[in-house]
């Protein structure tokens, strides 16, 4: 062996390299280990490269594959967060238990579904559509055709700005700027964590789920519904699979454009909390789900009765018992609605929702200073649910009749929010782009024929008008919005929304028959014809109509020479017998009547006329 080593060695001594041959490879040896161990460190960086750029890994395939035995994120299930984590791709997390945020669910617009079915709201004081003030019941933004629009109210947790700036800090700039909010650690932490919607049974098939809800996920509806309802009807008992289903239910109704399914989910939102060991995350997300849902089919009181099913759940959460204050406004219920909030107030005296809702009742009971506190308090908070222009618009009128100047700051502050098109065009249900301006000629309008029409015929309207008015048969109808300050006025209505009021034409046939040629008032539904008679002494508070979608002509039938006015913006004129006045009332307007005896006019309502002929078919009315 000795002899045998010693050849070796020798042979590698007379080959090239000599003793550098033997040192090399000694050498080679040992970098070896390390090259492979830097050729398997590079192997990793570019997987994780390839697993996030590249998609490498389906995260959704490992949460099937390995169902619920790891939990990484500690929140009772295994998911694609887990995954990661057990792909060595992000740490753990550090959770903390928050219920405050819902599920991260879809959710279906106010537009995007025909509203049918739907119970009157008559009660409420601030349904009326006719003149000034917004109700609290529905705010459009643009054409939509009317079988698509269904009420809807700023929720408890709709997201806004999370800073208001005050009107005197906005009158003094040129640009609206908010500053960023800065969220605590806790805050950070509790939205990152998710709710818990999985009882212990839900967890043992959870991959089961997964796979019905990516299908639901990914837009495959009908495909996501067949396995939702194929898991109902295997396990009947699991609140899960059955939320799944609403869900599934709830996405295909809005791609039908089904009532009917809707209501199939509404059924199965209100079947899951039903059930035996329903998560509380599972109940909550559910239950507000249905009632947002009934509420958007118009089922009003069955949406009051869910949540007041949630607030007994949860007596707690302050957002659910705001909710349910804007459930009795919808029913026109202000007392109900006055009841909750003042409820809210003695336990969160800071919280913004409940203060304008309470504002905007108490100035509905023309409380009007009581009122002005609430609003602007509430405003100033920037709470969820607070940036709405009906409180700018509430605030600032309350601000006026008080004499407090300040009320335009405001009404500039809801123009620079968004709200309003100028601070004296203050209208919320608008379609954008339309010309405005205060005053208009017939020739603008395009309007000759009607006005010329209107003024040749004036006597023989006025001479109806005054036989209604002196038969003394109440038709004449005090004005019931609130608008004056002083004095009398009479409304007698002819065309309402539209729609023709055949029992008050009988009265007025000749006034009728000479409209019935001019659809572009008569099919108005964003305003009426009418007659208006104003005692002396009457004072109009400045105000705003609803729409930017309409003017409105004034013809004169009795006006006495001196004392009676109207100011439109900054600009004031005087009505004519026989002659027509037209206007834009969704820019602000003030009427005195200072005479010693009575005026009449009538009222014709046109629509706006750059509105085109599909737009005028399908706003709704107001």
């Amino acid at each position: 062996m000795k002899q045998k080593k010693a050849a070796r060695k020798q042979a590698r001594k007379d080959s090239p390299g000599g003793n550098t041959a033997i040192k090399s490879e000694k050498k080679t040896g040992g970098n070896s280990f390390f090259s492979w161990l830097l050729v398997l460190a590079l192997l990793g960086a570019w997987l994780s490269v390839g697993v996030m750029w590249f998609d490498l890994v389906d995260y959704n395939s490992v949460v099937g594959a390995l169902g619920g035995v790891y939990d990484a994120d500690g929140d009772g299930d295994f998911d694609v967060e887990d995954a990661k984590v057990l792909l060595g791709l992000t740490e753990k997390p550090v959770t903390v238990a928050s219920h405050e945020n819902p599920l991260g669910e879809k959710e279906l617009h106010v537009e995007s579904l025909p509203s049918e079915n739907k119970e009157s709201t008559s009660n409420s004081p601030h349904g009326s559509t006719s003149d000034a003030e917004p109700p609290l019941e529905v705010k459009i933004e643009e054409s939509i055709p009317a079988n698509q629009i269904s009420p809807e109210l700023p929720s408890a947790t709709q997201p806004v700005p999370t800073s208001v700036s005050t009107p005197e800090s906005i009158t003094e700039t040129t640009e609206f700027t908010e500053e960023p909010s800065v969220e605590s650690k806790e805050e950070k932490e509790a939205k990152k964590k998710k709710p818990k919607i999985l009882n212990k049974f839900d967890k043992t098939i959870k991959s089961e789920i997964n796979a019905a809800e990516k299908l639901r996920k990914k837009g495959k509806l009908e495909e996501s519904l067949h396995a939702f309802e194929a898991l109902v009807q295997k396990f009947p008992q699991s609140p899960r699979c059955r939320y799944g289903k609403a869900q599934a239910e709830d996405d295909l109704a809005e791609k039908m454009r089904s009532n009917e399914m809707l209501l199939k989910a509404v059924n199965s939102y209100r079947e899951v909390a039903e059930l035996p060991d329903v998560p509380p995350d599972l109940v909550k997300a559910t239950l507000k789900r249905c009632a947002d849902r009934q509420q958007f089919l118009g089922r009003t009181r069955g949406s009051l009765a869910t949540l007041e099913k949630l607030v007994q759940i949860f007596p707690e959460d302050i957002s659910l018992k705001n909710d349910l204050g804007v459930a009795h406004l919808l029913l026109g219920d202000n007392k109900g609605a006055k009841r909750i909030y003042e409820e809210v107030l003695a336990r969160a005296p800071h919280d913004g929702f409940a203060k304008v809702h309470y504002g905007f009742i108490l100035k509905s009971e023309n409380k009007i200073a009581e009122s002005i506190p609430y609003l602007r308090e509430g405003l100033e908070t920037g709470e969820p649910g607070t940036d709405d222009g009906r409180f700018y618009f509430h605030l600032g009128d309350a601000l006026q009749r008080t004499g407090d100047k300040s009320a335009y700051d405001w009404y500039e502050a809801g123009h620079r929010r968004g709200h309003f098109a100028s601070v004296w065009q203050r209208s919320l249900y608008n379609v954008p782009g339309l010309r405005a301006q205060p005053w208009w000629t017939a020739e603008e309008t395009g309007y000759t024929a009607l006005v010329k029409m209107l003024e040749r015929n004036w006597l023989t309207i006025r001479d109806e008008a005054l036989s209604v008015l002196d038969s003394n048969r109440g038709q004449f109808l005090p004005e019931d919005e609130n608008l004056r300050e002083t004095g009398d006025w009479g409304q007698f209505t002819l065309w309402q929304q539209g729609r023709k009021v055949a029992s008050s034409c009988r009265h007025v046939p000749k006034t009728c028959g000479l409209l019935e040629r001019y659809p572009e008032t008569t099919s108005c539904k964003r305003g009426q014809i009418k007659f208006s008679v104003m005692q002396a002494g009457t004072h109009v508070w400045p105000h705003t109509g609803p729409t930017n979608c309409r003017l409105r002509m004034h013809l004169g039938l009795i006006i006495p020479s001196k004392g009676c006015r109207i100011r439109c913006t900054n600009q004031t004129r005087e009505w004519e017998e026989g002659k027509v006045l037209i206007f834009d009332d969704s820019f602000e307007h003030e009427v005195w009547q200072e005479a010693e005896s009575f005026r009449l006019i009538f009222i014709v309502d046109v629509w706006h006329p750059e509105l085109t002929q599909l737009q005028r078919q399908t706003l709704s009315p107001i």
